[in-house]
């Protein structure tokens, strides 16, 4: 027996699909499909969040520097200032790779709800629903190429 895909919820081998507590036998499953569910406004505001605490140390600097160089003040100040600016700035640097890793993997959970569904016995089955693309796309493969080997034998 081959194993085309494992996780904890989802088990495909070279005889059936098993998801939590279901199986189907790959020889009744025929027509395979994804389709894109609901927008999930938390990711959408995450991803936003991730956006705004990074520009906010450099939009700080940028409004330190311009009143810096507009009010009139004395040089020590006007110095004091721009060197405030540009550390206040620089607080993003340690942080940025992070923050930058955060709004990458929300990228790849998505915003969309994904879900896998398949014919069982000439029936529409909802086998998968999830944010993670990835992980729907490496169970439609695999369960592609479950049911392309077992017409096959």
């Amino acid at each position: 027996m081959i194993t085309y895909y494992d996780d904890k919820s989802v088990r495909i081998t070279s005889t059936e699909i098993r998801v939590d507590q279901r199986r189907h036998p790959l020889t009744q499953v025929h027509r395979i499909w994804q389709r894109r569910g609901a927008r999930s406004w938390s990711a959408l505001a995450s991803r936003g969040m991730v956006g705004v605490a990074f520009m906010a140390p450099v939009a700080t600097a940028i409004i330190g520097l311009a009143a810096a160089l507009t009010i009139d003040a004395s040089p020590t100040v006007t110095i004091a200032l721009i060197g405030g600016s540009i550390l206040v700035g620089l607080v993003i640097v340690p942080i940025a790779d992070l923050l930058l890793g955060l709004l990458d993997d929300s990228y790849d959970r998505g915003a969309h709800l994904l879900e896998l569904w398949a014919d069982v016995r000439g029936t529409p089955v909802l086998l998968v629903s999830d944010r993670d693309a990835l992980r729907v796309g490496r169970i439609h493969r695999a369960l592609r190429r479950a049911v392309e080997a077992a017409l096959a034998s």
